[in-house]
């Protein structure tokens, strides 16, 4: 693929060096750059851009503001940070970037990121899940790993989601839609406007006391809304013709 890429950085010679690299990339057809993020919020709703590479130290609104910004459009570009400290990383990766890169920007590293932004591009490995089978989760000074198999349901809360696993309940600033689109292909799906929950998590679906559906888990009930609930039904008789539910 040929990448139409928006560099965004409030230092100009940064700026302009990170252009020129993109720029000199085979995989990146076009380059536009903006001084700070109020304009690249601007170009983004204005026009189409495949990824945007992104500092996040910047006056006023910074890079992980807008990402989550970003994060709510209906086709959000791919976020590639580009920055100086490494600190960062765990926010970084918690709001969905692909990748993180330091400066100054090698030109093998930033190879590997363009790569990546084609692979999630073309949706055709599976790789892009696989870099999310554990979560960073940022506590007291520590960072925990939560892995994918431990978690039975997930819940929203803004820009963050809580992670019900066997390990506890982890808060991570991501928001759901982006964390459906890497861990949809390893079986989590959307029942709610702000759930998702491992299909082979579930146990049975009941009825609360008001006609409602919930789906079961060992870790409590998961709501499901009328408009996902036949979805649900029929991946679960799919889940288990295939053995899909006995793998935990």
């Amino acid at each position: 693929m040929t990448l139409s890429v928006l560099a965004v950085d409030d230092v100009p010679p940064a700026l302009t060096e990170l252009s020129r690299l993109l720029s000199a990339s085979p995989e990146v057809a076009e380059v536009a750059t903006a001084g700070d993020a109020l304009s690249a919020l601007r170009m983004i709703q204005n026009g189409r851009y495949d990824a945007v590479f992104l500092d996040i130290s910047m006056p006023g609104l910074d890079g992980l503001e807008l990402a989550s910004l970003l994060a709510r459009l209906s086709e959000p570009p791919v976020i590639v940070f580009v920055t100086a400290y490494e600190q960062h990383a765990v926010a970084a990766f918690g709001i969905g970037a692909v990748d993180y890169l330091l400066k100054p920007v090698r030109t093998e590293r930033l190879a590997e990121a363009l790569g990546r932004v084609n692979r999630l591009l073309a949706r055709t490995t599976a790789d892009v899940p696989d870099a999310m089978a554990a979560l960073p989760v940022e506590s007291e000074g520590r960072t925990r790993y939560v892995r994918r198999t431990e978690v039975r349901y997930v819940e929203a809360h803004g820009d963050y989601v809580r992670l019900h696993a066997t390990s506890g309940i982890h808060v991570v600033r991501m928001p759901i839609s982006r964390l459906e689109e890497y861990w949809g292909p390893a079986g989590f799906i959307r029942v709610h406007r702000s759930f998702l929950v491992a299909l082979d998590a579930v146990r049975e679906l009941r009825s609360d006391s008001v006609g409602g559906l919930l789906a079961h888990t060992d870790l409590g009930d998961v709501p499901v809304s009328r408009r996902h609930a036949r979805d649900l039904r029929e991946k679960l008789l799919l889940a288990a013709k295939s053995g899909q539910l006995d793998r935990r």
